[in-house]
């Protein structure tokens, strides 16, 4: 968010934030932050079920909010959820391309569907999001901030994530050049690179999956290797995505285990230009 635009009081208090994949899991966590902060909120989501019980939820805690199904795989319906966000609110000032889905196993063994499936969310619908919303975040001339969802499988290759990892890797790339295209004017940007959190990312990325591009047999699973390090709560991240806008971060993470595989990777990058490498 824009530091020279934000109120003295409270830089959320009556912005519009809009959240996709918000109903449940890090998204919802997210709109219950901004919506603790002041923050208006439009809730996104392909699970209708959940997107009632979240926006009953948020207003019962006093949340000016509204939810609005939404697909980000279809760029029409993202188009309408920006729509109906601007209807609603008379603007909109933080968006948070936040949905995404988990497809663990071998590359070798991914399908066509796999592939398309896990693109078609979690890297198009950035990408839908970013062409929705930038814009009108742009001619607003009133600041704001984009956090695009990654994951830390963005920032280093892991087995039996292939497929994912492409996905979040083209999110972080997108989201770096992002930050210093939109940095001119005034539009901070933020990807949000999480390891381990508690959410049900597996059930529904099976649950939800689109009957054209299911696979036989599909069932939630863990693949070996999956499951790195500590496990944290989805509130423990909104406030981390919280204190990241506030600070203008570019990167937001999560686990403290991240720094040591983070070093370790920047030292093998290093270790190229040693004189006996190179």
């Amino acid at each position: 968010m824009s530091e020279d635009r934000a109120t003295a009081a409270d830089p959320f208090r009556d912005r519009v934030a809009v959240v996709t994949g918000g109903a449940s899991g890090i998204g919802l966590a997210m709109a219950r932050a901004f919506a603790d902060r002041g923050a208006r909120v439009v809730v996104a989501d392909l699970d209708t079920d959940a997107l009632e019980q979240a926006t009953r939820e948020l207003a019962a805690r006093g949340a000016d909010v509204v939810g609005i199904p939404t697909d980000v795989s279809d760029r029409g319906s993202v188009a309408r959820l920006a729509d109906a966000a601007v209807a609603r609110f008379g603007g909109v000032h933080i968006v948070c391309n936040n949905a995404g889905v988990a497809v663990p196993g071998e590359l070798a063994q991914a399908t066509r569907q796999d592939w398309e499936f896990t693109m078609n969310v979690n890297f198009w619908g950035v990408v839908n999001g970013v062409e929705a919303f930038v814009p009108r975040l742009a001619a607003q001339r009133a600041g704001g901030h984009i956090v695009n969802t990654a994951s830390m499988a963005g920032l280093v290759g892991m087995q039996w994530l292939g497929v994912y990892c492409a996905s979040k890797f083209a999110v972080v790339g997108l989201t770096e050049a992002l930050h210093r295209e939109l940095r001119p004017h005034g539009i901070g940007v933020s990807v949000l690179c999480p390891m381990v959190v508690d959410t049900k990312i597996n059930e529904n990325s099976v649950r939800l999956r689109p009957a054209h591009l299911r696979n036989a047999g599909d069932a939630p699973l863990a693949a070996p290797g999956l499951l790195v390090g500590s496990v944290r709560p989805a509130d423990e991240v909104a406030r981390r995505v919280v204190r990241g806008i506030e600070r203008g971060r570019l990167y937001i993470l999560t686990h403290p285990e991240q720094r040591e595989l983070l070093r370790r990777r920047a030292q093998r990058l290093d270790q190229v230009f040693e004189e006996d490498e190179w």
